[in-house]
């Protein structure tokens, strides 16, 4: 099995050690296929969060009591936000969302159905959604992940060698822990990159970047030196 392919893994993208969503990602062979059980996730370990640690807020919302929530934010539910997480000013969470703990979600980010593992940063004017981000990922500003297809056809996660079709109309990026992305990147619908990786600013990416590669342009790709 090739290098690309090997990154494909939620085992091998992400340390589930860093991320109250780990029962679900465990019991996935590749990330994407979490997606579609964010939300009924949330519910069941929902009631289960110590009241003395979490408020519910209603219509399945649980933020952590030292979670720093700006009075703009608006969040819909389901969702957790874990704790000393930081919800910025005007920042839009849709639902099927978990934050967290120490992770920034920033000025006007927009997330949906999507996983934040711990101390992740979408700091500035971002849309996750569809997506899995690891432990310490970070979105220069404007970085997107695109998750649908202009056709509206299945979403498929390609390589050299392969082609796995996700079975899903939308699927954003699945991002690894600690990997880099720049400023006003466009991740395309299925992108996985693997772990301490960095895409500079303004590349557009599709299909897979193995781990511990620099994304220069679009079609450049090095190893990390």
């Amino acid at each position: 099995m090739n290098n690309s392919h090997y990154c494909l893994f939620s085992n091998n993208l992400f340390d589930m050690s860093h991320t109250i969503a780990a029962p679900l990602l465990q019991n996935a062979t590749y990330p994407w296929e979490a997606l579609p059980h964010i939300a009924d996730f949330i519910r069941k370990i929902g009631a289960s969060l110590d009241p003395s640690l979490y408020t519910n807020m209603g219509d399945d919302v649980y933020i952590s009591k030292d979670a720093k929530i700006a009075p703009s934010a608006h969040i819909e539910g389901p969702c957790i936000i874990c704790n000393a997480a930081e919800i910025r000013h005007c920042a839009f969470i849709r639902g099927s969302v978990i934050v967290g703990a120490g992770a920034v979600v920033g000025n006007s980010t927009e997330l949906k159905n999507c996983i934040l593992f711990d101390s992740v940063q979408v700091p500035h004017y971002n849309y996750v959604g569809d997506s899995i981000l690891g432990y310490k990922a970070h979105l220069g500003a404007g970085a997107v992940t695109s998750n649908v297809k202009s056709d509206k056809s299945h979403v498929h996660v390609k390589g050299e060698d392969f082609d796995v079709d996700t079975g899903r109309k939308k699927v954003g990026a699945m991002i690894g822990d600690g990997v880099e992305i720049g400023c006003g990147a466009v991740l395309c619908p299925g992108t996985v990159i693997g772990r301490s990786s960095t895409v500079y600013p303004l590349v557009r990416v599709r299909g897979v970047i193995p781990e511990g590669h620099i994304v220069k342009s679009t079609g450049l790709i090095v190893p990390r030196r």
